[in-house]
């Protein structure tokens, strides 16, 4: 009996669990089984294991072969455990010794010629290994980059099969050495789909590009001193400043509560009011992402295969979904287990709706319960996904189907029955997590910024020119409020509990809300999103608690008065 040992790492959605893979030769009729509850793309391994195998030059066991991936109860799928396949056939065969397996994760996807092509979510499972004191991880060379992130553990990158048995100290025949090294050769001179790889520099720490390769390509896969590291761009100066929108400064104000106390935001306009100008530059007047976001978001990009485009970066994402999206792509879907949606690569960011009421009703309704607990489970046939998903949601919406049902609408085209079938698409309990619903009216006059600044609407949006200041005042108000809640596990005023709102806002204020709820204006829920604006609005005055004036203001903003 003969059985051959490696370890790998799975993911269920950004959870990952180790995975033990068992080799087992034994007597009868040649055969390759792969059990486990692996999937298709999992169970065509068979192929692309024999054959990469083959380029070794190794004799391919002529009986029975036995691949167990435990534990059986946990669904497998995808093509990253190729590479522990073949590492768990070769230490079964006696080619590369057993101990050198012992506590090495590796994963890798395999090419028919034996090159190892890179996987997605490589750095959430870096990020399991360090927290299971995992020593040793051998990769994809081009998975490199995301792995470095995570200090602790020793990452070695390959190329070729040929480098597993190498770096594990296996050994081949002496005749079939140079035809493996041979073959290793040709493979990696052949043209390589994942060339346009490249991960972009933020801050102190350094991701690297892909290089070419090296006329010498027997070389030391684990040597990364000739990757050159690429600069990325001003991530802020690709979105976009909010001194580039003429006008709105009401609006401006507005977006800056919502950003400043993490509220959702509505804005109702006519087409060309500046509404999607408004919405897209919402990240450049956010808190930059701290360590902890910032790998969070990066893992759900690693998922996604995104993230060599992005890179490490404290920029807070922007999604913005087409009205024609369906509600799988929104939430995740995909066949067997669900993948991330458009809602989880906007995880700490903004989620932008634009035209939000051509969207399906469908659609919208999906967000009702990420909007309550910041994460969505999407459950398919073979188990149940949970992703984060706690965005700010900014809509934007014209006021009827024309668009022009705005003052006294002498320019709208549309009946009344067809405006009332337009809105009631949004429905109740979406616009009642709506935190601020805001009017943007149409832009009268084009002035210059220096006008702006010296004919604003009101004190605080005359000092609202450019996101650095917008940004400098919603860090302030964020840090008064952390400072608040720090004992309690919140971050900003849009998580806090309605008892604890309720507890500590003067009862002059909270007469206020009962007056709006007396008359119909507000909710309960709606009353508790209100106290979170006070208090937002609070942070940002300077105030230590709503006043009576924060409380209007906040009233206002939630009922578009």
């Amino acid at each position: 009996m003969v059985i051959g040992n490696a370890l790998s790492v799975g993911l269920l959605g950004l959870k990952a669990f180790t995975i033990q893979l068992q080799a087992f030769i034994s007597s009868g009729l040649p055969g390759f089984s792969i059990i486990g509850l692996p999937d298709t793309s999992l169970s065509e391994a068979r192929e692309r294991v024999k054959s990469a195998y083959t380029s070794l030059r190794c004799e391919w066991p002529e009986t029975r072969l036995t691949v167990n991936l435990s534990p059986a109860s946990m669904p497998k799928s995808g093509a990253s455990y190729d590479l522990a396949i073949a590492a768990s056939i070769l230490s079964a065969r006696g080619i590369i010794p057993l101990n050198e397996l012992e506590n090495t994760i590796i994963l890798g996807e395999l090419n028919l010629d034996g090159s190892v092509l890179p996987i997605q979510g490589m750095l959430p499972i870096c990020l399991y290994a360090k927290q299971k004191n995992i020593t040793k991880m051998i990769i994809p060379y081009e998975n490199l980059s995301e792995a470095k992130l995570i200090n602790g553990i020793e990452v070695i990158g390959i190329k070729h099969i040929l480098d597993l048995v190498d770096e594990l100290n296996g050994k081949l025949e002496n005749k079939a050495r140079p035809i493996a090294e041979k073959n290793r050769e040709r493979a990696l001179k052949a043209i390589n789909p994942y060339d346009h790889l490249h991960i972009k520099e933020i801050d102190n720490t350094r991701l690297y590009s892909k290089s070419a390769l090296n006329d010498n390509t027997t070389s030391n896969m684990n040597n990364t001193d000739n990757v050159d590291p690429i600069k990325s761009a001003n991530p802020l100066g690709e979105i976009g400043d909010m001194s580039e929108v003429l006008g709105q400064e009401h609006t401006k104000w507005a977006l800056q509560v919502a950003a400043a106390g993490g509220h959702h935001v509505m804005m109702i306009g006519p087409p060309g009011s500046g509404k999607t100008m408004l919405a897209s530059r919402m990240p450049s007047i956010m808190c930059p992402l701290n360590e902890q976001e910032q790998l969070e978001v990066a893992s759900i990009r690693s998922l996604c295969g995104t993230l060599p485009y992005y890179g490490i970066t404290d920029v807070p994402p922007f999604e913005a979904p087409h009205h024609t999206s369906s509600a799988a792509s929104l939430i995740g879907g995909g066949a067997g287990l669900a993948k991330p949606g458009i809602i989880t690569r906007a995880h700490c960011g903004v989620l932008f709706m634009d035209e939000a009421p051509e969207f399906s009703p469908r659609v919208l309704q999906t967000l009702r319960e990420p909007l309550e607990s910041g994460h969505i489970a999407v459950s398919r046939s073979k188990g149940t996904t949970l992703y984060p998903a706690k965005f700010q949601l900014v809509i934007a919406a014209n006021p009827c189907p024309c668009g022009y049902a705005y003052g006294n609408g002498e320019r709208c085209t549309c009946k009344e029955k067809e405006r009332i079938r337009y809105f009631s698409r949004l429905s109740g309990p979406i616009l009642d997590r709506i935190d601020i619903q805001m009017d943007v009216p149409p832009v009268e006059k084009i002035i210059t910024s220096k006008a702006q600044s010296e004919h604003g609407s009101s004190q605080m949006s005359e000092k609202i020119l450019t996101s650095a200041m917008m940004r400098e005042n919603v860090k302030n108000a964020r840090l008064v409020a952390q400072n608040r809640f720090r004992k309690l596990g919140w971050s900003c005023n849009a998580q806090a509990s309605g008892t604890w709102l309720r507890k500590y806002t003067s009862k002059y204020a909270i007469e206020l809300i009962n007056k709006s709820l007396e008359n119909h204006k507000l909710s309960l829920r709606g009353a508790d999103r209100a106290l979170r604006l006070a208090w937002t609005l609070a942070d940002l005055y300077g105030h230590t608690s709503p006043d009576l004036t924060d409380m209007a203001q906040a009233i206002s903003l939630r009922t578009r008065i």
